[in-house]
């Protein structure tokens, strides 16, 4: 599985010296981002062609704090694909121990410049055999 690093930053915590919570959202859409290029779906060209993808929910589960200074591994994680909607799982783990810092979901849909739902299978196939690639080869 691939896992995108990052290593918390001093203005990413909050009063009491931890991450923030809305941080580990932004880690979550870095993770996204990056994981799809590194598949063939560089997300800069999708939309040069046309192709959106806006967030239709997230939800983030806080297990254990991430401190500055502390390296984590977000790992996305294909968790439904249809052509139409995009369902994704992340893991943020501490790189040092391995300790389950944070998991989280996030749905997504696509459309096209004009806002109007679009079936990848059917519109842009070279990304469906991606994203159909990827969800096979992490089951």
């Amino acid at each position: 599985m691939l896992s995108y690093e990052h290593q918390a930053q001093y203005y990413e915590t909050d009063q009491m010296g931890i991450i923030h919570h809305s941080n580990y959202i932004r880690w979550m859409e870095s993770a996204r981002i990056w994981w799809m290029k590194q598949v063939g779906v560089d997300y800069g060209e999708m939309e040069k062609q046309g192709v959106i993808s806006p967030v239709l929910e997230v939800s983030c589960q806080y297990k254990s704090m991430v401190h500055f200074g502390d390296i984590v591994l977000i790992t996305p994680k294909i968790e439904h694909y249809n052509g139409v909607k995009l369902e994704l799982s992340y893991q943020i783990t501490d790189k040092a121990s391995g300790e389950i810092k944070t998991t989280g979901n996030s749905k997504h849909c696509f459309l096209d410049r004009n806002g109007k739902p679009i079936s990848l299978k059917r519109s842009y196939p070279m990304y469906d055999e991606v994203f159909r690639k990827g969800m096979m080869n992490e089951e």
